[in-house]
């Protein structure tokens, strides 16, 4: 009868409901006697029949209007057999437990009351003594009913309540989990690709000029010559490779182009407010792997801080090519912070700001780093209700002797 899921525990107590309703029913029957036994008899049985439908009908289960209509039959009989017996009152208590447990409080309280009403009228009908235990048993029982029903549904919505917060946690766990191990991956994907490039590539190159020199210096034909030719093929080989590396080693946002290209998709994927906007000035140049991984990621970064703190309605992202240098500026127009109120070893959310304000790992420490690490600069403009400015300016490379 029951149309909800309950733990196995309030399983056992409606088995021992249902157990206490027969019983009562039998107790009414078998003390039937005088004219009225048969009747008696025949209205217990009745009622027990239509008992006994409810608790194997699969519908009545599963349908909240059946049991509603089952339930109303039943007390129903119930009501015919209190006409003939007395003790079909006790029957009272398990139906309180019952029309609270099937119907929605606003019926559920109406239907006790009545079922007490009932149950008092039925004892000072059959010759009663008319003393205040004959009202305070009936309302008494009621009352017991309804606090234990009303404070057992309380109790259930409380632990379903902290189910779902539970499950709710292990889930948002296991998805922090694998975002770190994503941002893990990602992270040393960067750092192979910054190793190969500083160290293993940059050797190469500066190997193919020594060498270059050298040939210069012997005659040609000679067979130092030729060793030395040898050499720089067997160097120009090997910085391929690294540049493969290198290219492999990227991240998936730089995979399917240039750096702005990587930027422009980052602006329209994300969704408003606030409107966020995408430039280049001057002319797009090809930068090494390191130089556009640190791009991206600052502009990411700020963009994010932006969305989650700055409470912005304009977004504005340009990336500039200068003939020294290039440029990657982020200006929202949001509450703005104040930058120095910022610790600068503080890798966590600070001071609510807009795109300056840090957030974990990807903070103003964090962006500052990258920038440094690569000889650039990275300022910070911003004051409370005055939105926020990041700046990052990084040495424009020699092209051709880098990966």
């Amino acid at each position: 009868m029951d149309v909800r899921p309950h733990p196995p525990v309030v399983a056992a107590l409606r088995l021992c409901l249902y157990a206490l309703f027969t019983g009562l029913l039998a107790l009414a029957a078998s003390r039937a006697h005088g004219p009225s036994a048969a009747a008696t008899v025949t209205a217990a049985l009745a009622t027990g029949a239509v008992f006994a439908v409810g608790v194997l009908s699969r519908s009545v289960r599963r349908s909240r209007r059946a049991s509603a209509v089952w339930l109303g039959v039943l007390c129903a009989s119930w009501l015919v057999l209190l006409v003939f017996s007395p003790d079909a009152l006790w029957a009272a208590f398990p139906l309180y437990f019952l029309q609270l447990h099937l119907l929605p409080v606003r019926w559920g309280l109406p239907a006790v009351a009545a079922t007490a009403a009932a149950a008092i009228a039925g004892f000072v009908g059959h010759g009663g003594q008319l003393a205040p235990g004959a009202f305070i048993g009936p309302l008494l029982g009621a009352g017991v009913a309804v606090a234990t029903v009303l404070g057992y549904e309380a109790l259930y919505r409380e632990s379903e309540r902290r189910r779902r917060l539970i499950e709710e946690l292990v889930a948002a766990r296991a998805e922090l989990a694998a975002a770190e191990r994503t941002a893990g991956t990602l992270a040393e994907r960067e750092r192979l690709a910054r190793e190969i490039h500083d160290t293993l590539a940059q050797g190469l190159s500066s190997i193919q000029l020594l060498l270059r020199a050298a040939q210069r210096a012997v005659p040609d034909g000679s067979p130092a010559a030729v060793h030395i030719e040898q050499a720089r093929a067997t160097a120009q080989d090997n910085l391929a490779e690294a540049r493969r590396f290198v290219h492999a080693l990227t991240p998936p946002d730089l995979e399917r182009g240039s750096l702005a290209g990587a930027l422009e998709r980052l602006c329209a994927k994300t969704a408003g407010p606030p409107a966020v906007r995408f430039s280049v000035s001057g002319v797009p140049a090809e930068l090494p792997t390191p130089y556009e991984v640190a791009l991206l990621r600052i502009a990411q970064s700020a963009l994010g801080n932006t969305l989650r703190h700055a409470r912005a309605g304009r977004v504005e992202i340009t990336l500039s090519f200068m003939d020294t240098a290039v440029a990657l500026d982020v200006v929202d127009d949001g509450v703005g912070f104040a930058p120095d109120a910022i610790p600068a070893a503080v890798g966590g959310v600070a001071g609510g700001g807009g795109g300056g304000g840090a957030d974990g790992g990807f903070g103003l420490p964090a962006m500052r780093s990258r920038a440094t690490a690569l000889g650039g600069t990275f300022t910070v403009e911003s004051a409370p209700g005055q939105g926020t400015a990041v700046a990052v300016t990084l040495p424009r490379p020699d092209l051709g002797s880098t990966v």
